[in-house]
């Protein structure tokens, strides 16, 4: 059974593909990158990649051209960096 739910998934991830530079550019929102070697983290300006990759460029795919700039690793995630609520302090 997991190998069905395993194949649906992936068949829906691969309709509602990922997001790109230039739907983030729509948006108005950055890259957030995050070095999986050394946990360093930062967030580069979508406008300047979308000048360099270009807008249909799919943003998790950013990671593979980039190299930390602690370590010089090149293991490099990346995914939209969606504005933050804040702290949340207490719920109720």
């Amino acid at each position: 059974m997991a190998g069905v739910k395993r194949r649906d998934l992936a068949e829906r991830d691969r309709r509602l593909g990922a997001a790109t530079l230039g739907d983030l550019e729509i948006q108005g929102v950055d890259v957030f990158c995050w070095c999986n070697r050394c946990g360093h983290n930062s967030t580069l300006a979508t406008g300047r990649l979308v000048a360099e990759l270009g807008r249909g460029h799919p943003v998790p795919e950013v990671g593979a051209r980039l190299r930390c700039s602690r370590c010089a690793g090149k293991d490099v995630a990346t995914r939209p960096a969606w504005p933050s609520l804040g702290q949340v302090a207490r719920h109720g």
